[in-house]
C-alpha cells in the first residue's frame, strides 16, 4: 500500500514530540498545551479569508439560501456539532445550517471505515439535500484531500452553490475546488498525523466564526446577545429573562409576564415593553423591520 499524504504538514512527525511515552504526564500535557498556543496564531492568519467566505455566505442567506457543512471523520463531527448548536443558540429551523458527516449519522459516534474515501457518497448528499444557487457549502478536512468532501464541493459547485474549503495545509486540493478557501496551517501533531487534536481545534474555531458572525450579519443576535435563542430549559429560560430585563430596565415580574404572553420569545418581548404592545403588535413591527431588533427598536 502507498501511502498518498507523505508530503503533508498534518502528517509530518515532530521531533520535539518523538519521546512523549517516556515523560511524566505533567510534562507531555504541558508540551500538548504549548502545541495548542499556536493555533489561534494559525486561525489569525487566516481570517481575511474565513472573512470573505462569511460575507459570501451572509449574502446568499438573507436571501433564503441554507448552510451546509460537509466532513468525514473528527471534521465531519465537528461540522455536525457546529451546526446542531444554531437551533438554540440562535432560534434558526433546523433545515437552515446541517452538518454531513461521511459514513453518515452512525459515524458520529464510531468510525466508518472507507467512508470517506466515496465521492460518489459526498456528490449523492448534495442531491439528497436537493442542493441549490442560494445554499453555501463548506467543505472541512483537515489534509484537504477528503474523497467524500471533494465529491460533495462538486456537486454543489455544479448545482450553482457557494463553495468553501477549510483545510489545515498548503495548496490543498479542496482549496482548489472552492470558491473561498480557507487554509489554517498548524503544522505536526503531537501524536503524528492526529488531526483531531491542533488541526480539529482549528477547524472548531474557524466554524464558530462562520456560524456566529453568520447569524450575526443575519440580525440573530442583538449586540452580543443571543435575543434569538430558544427557551428550551431553565437556564435558556432564566437567559431569556435576563435578557430582556437588561434590554429593558423593566423589572423581573413585568419582563417576566411579557416572555409568557411572547411565547417565550425574547425580541418580542422587548418589543411590548419598549413600544406598549401586545405580542401580536410586536411581531408585527419585527416583520416590518426584517426581524432586526435594534431597528424595531429605534423606528
Amino acid at each position: 500500500m502507498t501511502d498518498p499524504l507523505p508530503e503533508l504538514s498534518t502528517e509530518q512527525s515532530d521531533p520535539r514530540y518523538s519521546q512523549i511515552d517516556r515523560l511524566p504526564t505533567e510534562q507531555i500535557a504541558r508540551l500538548m498545551n504549548q502545541a495548542d498556543a499556536a493555533v489561534p496564531a494559525a486561525v489569525a492568519v487566516a481570517i481575511p479569508a474565513v472573512s470573505g467566505a462569511i460575507d459570501a455566505i451572509s449574502a446568499r442567506m438573507r436571501e433564503g439560501g441554507r448552510l451546509f457543512y460537509v466532513g468525514a471523520g473528527t471534521s465531519g463531527r465537528l461540522a455536525v456539532l457546529d451546526a446542531s448548536e444554531c437551533p438554540p443558540t440562535f432560534g434558526t429551523d433546523p433545515s437552515l445550517v446541517q452538518g454531513v458527516i461521511a459514513g453518515g449519522p452512525d459515524a458520529l459516534t464510531r468510525s466508518v471505515e472507507g467512508a470517506e474515501d466515496d465521492a460518489e457518497a459526498g456528490a449523492a448528499a448534495m442531491k439528497d439535500l436537493e442542493v441549490g444557487p442560494l445554499d453555501s457549502v463548506v467543505g472541512v478536512s483537515a489534509s484537504g484531500r477528503a474523497p467524500f468532501v471533494l465529491g460533495a464541493l462538486a456537486e454543489a459547485a455544479e448545482r450553482g452553490a457557494l463553495t468553501v474549503g477549510l483545510s489545515c495545509n498548503d495548496g490543498a486540493p479542496l482549496s482548489a475546488a472552492a470558491e473561498h478557501a480557507i487554509e489554517v496551517v498548524v503544522g505536526p501533531e503531537v501524536v503524528t498525523g492526529s488531526t483531531r487534536l491542533k488541526a480539529g481545534t482549528a477547524q472548531k474555531l474557524v466554524l464558530n466564526m462562520i456560524s456566529t458572525i453568520t447569524m450575526v450579519r443575519l440580525g440573530r443576535t442583538y449586540g452580543n446577545k443571543m435575543i434569538e435563542m430558544s427557551a428550551m430549559n431553565s437556564k435558556l429560560a432564566g437567559r431569556a429573562l435576563r435578557m430582556v430585563v437588561d434590554i429593558t430596565g423593566a423589572d423581573r415580574d413585568t419582563a417576566a409576564r411579557a416572555l409568557d404572553a411572547a411565547g417565550g420569545q425574547a425580541k418580542i418581548a422587548v418589543l411590548m415593553i419598549r413600544h406598549g404592545l401586545d405580542a401580536d403588535g410586536a411581531r408585527a413591527l419585527l416583520e416590518s423591520h426584517g426581524e432586526r431588533l435594534s431597528d424595531a427598536l429605534s423606528g
